[in-house]
């Protein structure tokens, strides 16, 4: 089998490195590879979580990896914006406004901006190149599509959007069903077909692999392009031990046919995806899972894979790329790499 290069340092040629994520765990794997100075860095960003509130565009999980790759973002939260003021949000609950999804100052002002500029005319990818300039982000931010989608989440109480579902209830309904309203008219847009075409490494994030992940699948046209990519694509699983690290993942799983593990994942993207992921990483706690994921044809990473710091994301990044590097692309298969 021929490995592919993989660049081990800033002398060499950059490695093109397109993540595919959602929310905090995408935004912190997209970070340790943006810590690396070999890659060239895309992010296609799960937009199904995307809302209109108070009259203003809100695009969460674009704005978790952006804050994230400025180096702004909330350490104790992974979401918002550290050193954070509530003025605004004080204000609009003496009015009597909703105040369910709270908005801080300076979160209001990317809001703001972003939908004076749709207004304008501009694209959910024009908007999104723009901010991330303005903050210093060397990385492309890729929305996943220009058109709007919605995720909905079926629970006992009936369909609910994401956000009422995920923050006002506090995701304490389970997960019935879900679905993407507006997919089938969206389109993965130009900027993320060409991130994926031009990649030699996709990574899929430990981001829910049914409303985040899931989300950008269920364009039309997104699933065929990973198919086809002459990249190899390597996936985190997002439970460890059983657990999520962060949401209701696990609890997903379960609610919706599945198993809180990382075989769960495996078999998830084995099932739903049959082919598209080369390789999967999942955590030293869950070695003991290895073998029976490559049985599923899925080459496995055992790694730690908890991103506590900096350090630990770069760290998970470098092995992710090592391990691209001793995959090939649409076989699942692998040497060397436990």
């Amino acid at each position: 089998m021929t490995e592919r290069p993989v660049p081990r340092d800033a002398a060499g040629w950059a490695a093109k490195v397109t993540v595919l994520a959602g929310g905090v765990g995408g935004a912190k794997l997209a970070h340790g590879f943006s810590l690396l100075p070999e890659v060239d860095l895309s992010v296609v960003v799960n937009t199904g979580d995307d809302l209109e509130l108070h009259g203003l565009a809100i695009s969460p999980d674009v704005d978790t990896v952006l804050y994230t790759l400025a180096g702004l973002a909330n350490p104790e939260t992974g979401w918002g914006l550290r050193d954070e003021t509530w003025s605004a949000h004080a204000m609009l609950e003496r009015y009597g406004a909703p105040t369910w999804f709270r908005l801080g100052d300076r979160d209001i002002a990317t809001h703001l901006v972003r939908t004076s500029r749709l207004a304008a005319g501009a694209t959910p990818t024009d908007v999104t190149r723009e901010l991330a300039a303005s903050l210093g982000i060397r990385a492309r931010l890729l929305p996943m599509a220009d058109r709007p989608v919605r995720t909905r989440v079926r629970t006992s109480a009936g369909w609910l959007e994401f956000q009422a579902w995920f923050v006002a209830r506090q995701h304490a309904d389970d997960a019935l069903e879900v679905r993407f309203d507006g997919a089938a008219d969206a389109r993965p847009t130009d900027a993320v077909l060409d991130a994926v075409r031009s990649a030699d490494v996709i990574a899929i994030a430990p981001s829910n692999p049914f409303v985040s992940i899931g989300t950008i699948l269920a364009l039309p046209g997104m699933a065929a392009a990973l198919l086809d990519a002459t990249a190899p694509v390597v996936a985190v699983s997002p439970i460890v031990a059983g657990a999520a690290l962060k949401g209701p993942a696990d609890r997903m799983f379960e609610s919706l046919g599945g198993e809180s593990s990382a075989l769960g994942v495996a078999r998830h993207y084995a099932g739903r995806y049959p082919g598209l992921v080369d390789g999967l990483a999942i955590d030293v706690a869950d070695r003991s899972l290895a073998d029976r994921i490559e049985d599923l044809g899925i080459a496995v990473l055992v790694a730690p894979t908890v991103m506590r710091d900096d350090g630990d994301r770069a760290r998970l990044a470098r092995d992710l790329l090592d391990f691209a590097g001793r995959l090939t692309p649409g076989t699942g298969r692998a040497s060397g790499i436990r």
